[in-house]
């Protein structure tokens, strides 16, 4: 601390009182004579009653002038460097001359999501909310995460100005004790509070049992989820097949137990899961495993160019005889199109097609109840793969077309950003199909193979404005 002389410029009070008594005494000797004077000059004088009442009038109209400039004037502000009868502040209690947490507040801007690792304790979370606030970024929501060896992970949903960039916002919330920051864009669908959010998928996961992969994708962000089978194609124990009840928490992946029958696996390398999250994950297999198995039973029921009724149903495990059966209908080549393997090995990929945990399968029936037709949503990591198998006698009838349409709307609703489909170049009704969807399409040939990927931004954007349309948001299936 550095010693500091008194000024001896400054004021000392009492120093001339006695100067002050003197002229107080002056002044009221002269106001007993002016009195005096008055008094004789009305007493004795000729007009003396007239000065009287021209005096009193004076007064009355020098009080009545000063009300109504005190009120006319009482709510302006006090002129800069007024003096005060009081001492000085000091210097450290006057407050800033300009400070951006005191500008209005942003009310458009970019919408971020930011995690951020704090001490546990006390103040923390104040300092990085006061540093936010001095970068002008207003906190929409909040979520705590308490780790086990101490600190907390806070979740952010922010609206930032548009100029602010990322490295800068992550320098100051550094400076305010974060470490271990991650960010991204967030959009409008993050505003929706977190219990509302979780309600929402428990409640699509309730309706399907093909959502799950998907509310978990939701629930936790961008992640990569994969269902592990119990045993392999060919009867064998499926490495990380299994997974104990409680599941396994292990920093940036958790393995869950499958319900039907296998491990669920979900990675997120760029950022561990914490302790609040995993319970979250948990609760939602818990509650698919009390539900049971469940396919929602929609239908619809398509009139073909020729005339012919065809029925479009959700399929599951219960269909599994009859896709067989259309399996022994179907040509070698256009088995051998579909499942580019073995034909002998097509049945044994059935079981795993018609799960719901893998994805979701539509199939087409005709008014007798024949499957004649089955089209395939796959949950690929994250990537989403479509594929189509048409009994040979019901190809070139507009069929695929049909399915495809109704599994990119799947896709779309799914929050997929594109969708890919695996043929071969010779396979001219996939590819004729997947031009028909209108939208753009990336090729690409590895040894005789040929990948078209759908980019769904058109599609999403045109279901968005739909869904503000029609003021709801009902699921296609």
């Amino acid at each position: 601390m550095t010693d500091r002389t008194p000024d001896s410029r400054a004021p000392r009070p009492h120093r001339h009182h006695w100067r002050r008594d003197l002229v107080e005494l002056a002044a009221l000797f002269c106001a007993v004579a002016v009195a005096d004077g008055i008094a004789n000059l009305v007493a004795h004088g000729p007009s003396g009653p007239l000065l009287l009442v021209a005096s009193a009038v004076a007064l009355l109209v020098t009080a009545a002038f000063h009300t109504w400039w005190a009120r006319r004037h009482s709510h302006a502000p006090p002129p800069g460097g007024a003096p005060s009868s009081g001492p000085p502040a000091p210097a450290a209690q006057e407050p800033p001359q300009e400070s951006p947490a005191t500008d209005a507040p942003t009310t458009t801007g970019a919408l971020w999501r930011m995690r951020t690792t704090v001490r546990d304790e006390p103040g923390s979370l104040a300092s990085l909310c006061t540093a936010l606030a001095r970068a002008r970024v207003d906190i929409l929501t909040l979520q705590t995460h308490p780790l086990p060896e101490g600190g907390t992970v806070d979740e952010f949903l922010l609206r930032a100005p548009r100029e602010l960039a990322t490295a800068d916002l992550t320098r100051a919330v550094a400076r305010a004790g974060g470490r271990g920051t991650w960010i991204e864009r967030a959009d409008a669908h993050d505003l929706v509070d977190t219990p509302t959010r979780v309600l929402g998928l428990a409640t699509r996961t309730a309706l399907d049992a093909a959502e799950l992969p998907l509310a978990l994708r939701q629930l936790l962000g961008r992640c990569t989820i994969q269902s592990v089978p119990a045993t392999t194609l060919s009867g064998r124990p499926n490495a990380g097949g299994d997974a104990p009840v409680e599941g396994v928490l292990e920093a940036t992946v958790m393995r869950l137990r499958d319900p039907s029958g296998g491990a669920i696996t979900v990675e997120r390398p760029y950022l561990p899961f914490t302790p609040t999250e995993f319970a979250r994950a948990r609760a939602l297999v818990e509650l698919d495993a009390r539900l049971g198995p469940r396919v929602p039973r929609s239908q619809d029921v398509l009139t073909l160019p020729e005339g012919n009724e065809i029925t479009v149903r959700r399929a599951d495990g219960s269909d599994l005889a009859a896709a067989r059966a259309m399996h022994d209908r179907c040509s070698e080549r256009t088995l051998a199109l579909r499942y580019h393997g073995p034909v002998a090995d097509a049945d044994r990929y059935l079981g795993h097609l018609l799960s719901p945990r893998f994805g979701r399968t539509l199939a087409a029936t005709t008014a007798s109840g024949r499957l004649v037709a089955l089209g395939h949503l796959l949950w690929d990591g994250d990537e989403t793969e479509v594929a189509l198998l048409i009994e040979d006698d019901w190809q070139r009838r507009g069929i695929g077309s049909e399915l495809l349409r109704r599994l990119l709307a799947m896709a779309v609703e799914a929050g997929s950003d594109s969708v890919y489909a695996v043929t071969q170049a010779s396979n001219t009704g996939m590819v004729a199909a997947m031009r028909g969807l209108g939208l753009p399409l990336d090729y690409q040939i590895e040894e005789g193979t040929l990948v078209i990927t759908a980019r769904l931004e058109r599609a999403r954007a045109g279901r968005r404005a739909e869904s503000v349309l029609r003021q709801e948001n009902k699921p296609v299936w």
